[in-house]
């Protein structure tokens, strides 16, 4: 029996998600399917990373362990079989004790915005039409480095033991004069956590937050005081590091 890395990108604006769910069409539903059509053989995958409904990735991973040969042309066949949104990049042996999940050093995580009306972007990217001070949403963003506890940005139904994660990384660029990306990196990440960073963050920079303010929303360590708006098509995995 030989464990595989396979390596995805998706866009998941059609999908309840990346983890199998009942009654729910998600990738890894779909990447199952497809491999059970190419290999004749059912294959258990598991996921690196949980993205939500409407999430999207542009490297995300799955492992499984599998006693035949891969097809020759795995990687093309598997992408003829696969729906035009989800991709498989790679597929590689890894040692047997291997795992995509906790295996990985860190995720990174993208959120972008679209100050212009723009039809194209509308499904990989929040509209926000508002004025913003970049400096404030800057200052808001290298705050968060200081802090490893962000229990006041996770959803409440999630069963994790400890709400600490390290951030390696945490800064907003600018797109010309229409956009703006948030690009945050750490160990982990909680259920809803960049979203509600990215939402609340926002709030400063359009002025109705203070930086006082929003390091008290962190220090509170309460999620009724933060902000979840920020929908989840803009965001993007666009890392993960082995």
């Amino acid at each position: 029996m030989a464990r595989y890395f396979l390596e995805v990108s998706y866009k998941g604006t059609a999908y309840s998600g990346f983890q199998s769910q009942e009654n729910a069409n998600t990738i890894q539903q779909e990447v199952e399917q497809a491999f059970r059509t190419l290999q004749r053989e059912p294959v258990a995958l598991t996921g690196s990373s949980r993205t939500d409904a409407g999430v999207h990735a542009l490297q995300n991973f799955f492992h499984f362990d599998f006693a035949a040969a891969l097809h020759p042309q795995f990687v093309y066949k598997i992408n003829a079989i696969l729906p035009a949104d989800i991709v498989v990049r790679s597929v590689r042996a890894v040692a047997d004790e291997a795992h995509c999940r906790f295996d990985a050093l860190s995720r990174t995580y993208e959120y972008f915005i679209y100050r212009g009306k723009d039809p194209f972007l509308q499904d990989r990217a929040w509209y926000f039409p508002y004025t913003i001070n970049r400096e404030l949403l800057q200052e808001a963003a290298a705050l968060l480095m200081h802090y490893q506890d962000f229990t006041s940005f996770s959803k409440r139904n999630t069963q994790v033991k400890t709400f600490d994660c390290t951030l390696l990384e945490s800064t907003w660029r600018w797109q010309q004069e229409e956009g703006l990306v948030y690009r945050v990196r750490a160990n982990r990440f909680l259920r809803g956590m960049v979203r509600a960073l990215v939402a609340t963050m926002l709030q400063v920079g359009r002025g109705t937050l203070s930086i006082g303010e929003f390091q008290a929303i962190i220090d509170a360590k309460d999620c009724t005081r933060a902000s979840f708006a920020a929908p989840s098509h803009g965001l993007f995995l666009v890392e993960v590091r082995y």
